[in-house]
């Protein structure tokens, strides 16, 4: 098919790949293509780089399928870098079109306007598939095969420049699908002996990553069949809703979750990476009869050891392994419901008055809405275990653990489900990363609550030093009048500063078909009984 310039042939391939928002900014090396998708699909005008790639990623996440960023070439590329690293080290799809500087010009290091040294080596650093359209014969090809790239196990992003000279030519299309490599399975002698372990097993627990989200029939159904204890990574939440009896959740590091581990006969991994501050450095004991399933060969026995690792696809291989299920012992499954309720009795005691704001979001909220978190504390202490997730594609959050990309995870979030309300839980210090996104949140007008926790800087690294250290560095920052911030943007204002503001307060943003700006005055909502600070080690000076 012929396509009179490469922004009609991007609309094209968008549309085959069921995209209908993009997120970018316009340049003039990228003009063309953002000129046919604001014509024929909806373009949305970030004020960053880098928030355009989040909120494409954040809308592929939500949406459980691809999200698309169109960025200028050089340093507008080069801004987006950090955000590509946020999608490669969560192997979300993300399909990054960057302008170039004309075809003829490439590398000869002229200083021609927008151009960078090796441009297309940077973007090989931080994406899993990156390519140079060479011709326009051979556009609709690379976006294609970059697309394949982005959602093919272990996924991330995928960046195609495309030289300016060439967006604006005609051309001719053939739309040849690219073929789907098969999964692999994993080996019947290790499946079989899995097999036999599952079935001897009397005190099982599965431990759910980012990976079992995508065999959420078959896990439910080994939960039921053995009366096994669901563990999960922060990326794992909502594979089984978070209301099950059996869902213990993201609270392995806890004690009382500890002691089960420590209990346990067997446990069975799904596609987890068992990351650092989700295995406190790594000194979580696991069982020694350890059966890891990952699609991802390289995961296999990486952070831990397995006695049987299983190399395929989630849904596939659990299926396989139900016939061998037998229930566990009487009592495990009523011990793991007790511990569910405890270890979060537990941390809803210890966030003090910021219980009332998690009690209030979540009443507020349909049942499947996507909260998306920044890095910050309520988001790492109980916006990531407490706040119950029902459907993976929900839970939206940086899993690389960069600070200020929440906001533009909300947006994207937000546009990809337009019909349902987005909380956004981010702090004073991450928001003043992008505070341009709240223009984009006034000018697009997205269903998005923006709960603004306000301590006056760096709160986590704040608790850190004061535990550790005899004076702070760098962590107390000054601070806008949010209510002055949000009127010179446009933006409703509302502000919760006691624990019996937060129910009506977050009901009624929450209610609003716009977006609303919360802020959480920490000072005046008063503190949590600990300090919370992360897993992470310090060295005694």
């Amino acid at each position: 098919m012929r396509h009179d310039t490469g922004g009609d042939l991007l609309v094209a391939v968008l549309r085959e790949l069921g995209i209908d928002t993009v997120f970018g900014i316009v340049s003039v090396h990228n003009l063309p293509l953002v000129e046919a998708v604001d014509r024929e699909l909806r373009f949305v005008p970030v004020r960053h780089e880098a928030s355009a790639v989040n909120a494409a990623d954040a809308y592929g996440r939500a949406r459980g399928t691809l999200g698309c960023a169109l960025t200028s070439t050089g340093t507008g590329a080069g801004n987006a870098a950090g955000s590509l690293i946020e999608a490669l080290s969560s192997g979300t799809a993300v399909l990054h079109v960057t302008g170039q500087v004309e075809s003829r010009f490439l590398g000869s290091g002229r200083g021609f306007i927008h151009e960078t040294k090796d441009q297309l080596g940077m973007l090989t650093a931080v994406s899993a598939y990156a390519a140079t359209v060479p011709s326009a014969g051979a556009a609709g090809r690379i976006l294609r095969t970059a697309a394949r790239a982005a959602r093919t196990t272990p996924g991330g992003p995928a960046s195609v420049e495309w030289p300016i000279d060439l967006q604006y030519a005609a051309h001719d299309d053939p739309a040849e699908p690219c073929a789907t490599p098969p999964l692999p399975a994993p080996d019947e002698g290790e499946l079989a002996a899995a097999g036999a372990l599952l079935a001897a097993a009397r005190r099982p627990l599965i431990w759910a990553g980012g990976g079992a989200t995508r065999a959420r029939g078959p896990l439910a159904e080994l939960l039921a069949a053995t009366g096994a204890g669901l563990l999960t990574s922060n990326s794992g939440r909502g594979a089984v809703p978070e209301d099950h009896p059996q869902v213990l959740g993201n609270f392995a590091t806890t004690p009382a979750a500890r002691a089960l581990l420590a209990d346990a006969d067997l446990l069975l991994s799904i596609g987890t990476h068992f990351r650092s501050n989700e295995t406190a450095d790594y000194d979580l004991g696991l069982p020694d009869a350890h059966l890891q399933i990952d699609l991802d060969a390289a995961a296999l026995g990486r952070s831990y050891p397995a006695r049987h690792t299983l190399h395929g696809d989630a849904t596939a291989v659990l299926e396989r392994l139900l016939p061998h299920a037998r229930p566990a012992e009487p009592g495990w499954t009523g011990r793991i419901t007790a511990t569910r309720e405890a270890v979060r009795a537990a941390l809803h005691d210890a966030i003090g008055p910021q219980a009332a704001l998690c009690d209030a979001i979540r009443a507020a909220l349909p049942r499947q809405a996507v909260i998306a978190r920044d890095v910050t504390i309520p988001a790492s202490s109980w916006g990531n275990r407490l706040l119950e997730i029902y459907d993976p594609r929900d839970n939206v959050f940086p899993r690389g653990g960069g600070i200020g990309q929440g906001l533009a995870m909300g947006i994207g979030a937000a546009f990809a489900r337009p019909h349902t309300p987005t909380v956004v839980l981010a702090g004073d210090g991450g928001l003043a990363v992008h505070l341009g996104e709240l223009l984009t949140l006034a000018q697009e007008r997205p269903r998005l609550t923006l709960l603004v926790f306000n301590d006056g800087g760096y709160g986590v690294l704040r608790n850190m030093q004061d535990a550790h250290r005899d004076r702070r560095s760098g962590v107390d920052l000054t601070t806008p009048d949010f209510a002055l911030l949000a009127r010179a943007c446009g933006l409703p204002y509302l502000r919760i500063a006691a624990a019996e503001h937060a129910e009506p307060v977050i009901t009624e943003a929450i209610a609003a078909d716009g977006p609303t700006l919360v802020e959480v005055d920490l000072a005046a909502l008063g503190p949590m009984k600990n300090p919370f600070t992360p897993p992470v080690k310090i060295p005694t000076p």
